[in-house]
């Protein structure tokens, strides 16, 4: 790679929107079984974004299915007087928007007061320019490569210069940089070249329906952002 700072880990995190929802376990645990590093929960209000998903009580049931890390991103508006509910329930990460709320130095305080790793989201129309303030709370940023709302849209491909800035303006910090919306194998390569090491994908993990379908998806997004990192597999 032609950064000069160490890769942080390379890690793909099902969407589990895109899940049977009728057998939700069942489906955390296949995944789980499939090779997921960490399982993505995209909450949805219907206010900050256009669709209803779930709360913290779902994300309660999901989580004596496994023990992989819950990467909780809230698209909801207002976040903070909901923080406790997510941690409480189970999520590892939780992860604001930039634009959800006019407070959120205070909203990362609140996620890292809570014991959990704290990560800001940006929308395809912000620029990374938006966070730089709060980069000493963060440790994540999640680059959004479709407009945050619904599953199966395409990939954005302006997402890649954007992938590259956040990586140039978090150089030397321990912050993962993570994609979501469209991710595939035909570009996970891309996004890993750019500098992002960790993976959303919904759909294109999902499809086949079964733990051997989901091993197979998982491993070819793996694969192709491994070797866009150098590294073997």
């Amino acid at each position: 790679m032609s950064q000069s700072f160490a890769p942080r880990p390379l890690v793909i995190a099902p969407s589990i929107l895109a899940s049977d929802f009728s057998r939700l376990g069942e489906e955390v645990r296949a995944v789980d079984q499939a090779g997921a590093d960490w399982l993505h929960l995209d909450v949805m209000d219907g206010h900050f974004v256009p669709n209803i998903s779930y709360g913290p009580d779902v994300i309660k049931a999901m989580r004596p299915h496994t023990k992989k890390i819950f990467d909780a991103h809230l698209m909801i508006s207002p976040c903070d007087p909901y923080l406790e509910a997510f941690a409480k329930a189970g999520c590892d990460h939780i992860t604001v928007h930039a634009e959800a709320g006019p407070h959120l130095h205070r909203s990362l305080q609140a996620i890292r007061a809570l014991g959990k790793k704290a990560g800001v989201s940006l929308n395809p129309g912000t620029p990374p320019s938006a966070i730089e303030y709060v980069l000493d709370l963060v440790d994540l940023v999640l680059v959004m490569s479709v407009n945050p709302g619904f599953g199966g849209q395409a990939f954005i491909r302006s997402a890649l210069g954007k992938v590259s800035d956040v990586r140039a303006m978090t150089a030397g910090r321990p912050i993962d940089i993570e994609v979501d919306g469209g991710v595939a194998p035909d570009v996970a390569g891309q996004l890993a070249a750019a500098g992002a090491n960790a993976f959303v994908a919904g759909s294109a993990v999902f499809k086949g329906g079964t733990v051997e379908a989901y091993k197979t998806n998982i491993a070819a997004i793996r694969n192709a952002a491994a070797q866009a990192r150098g590294e073997a597999i």
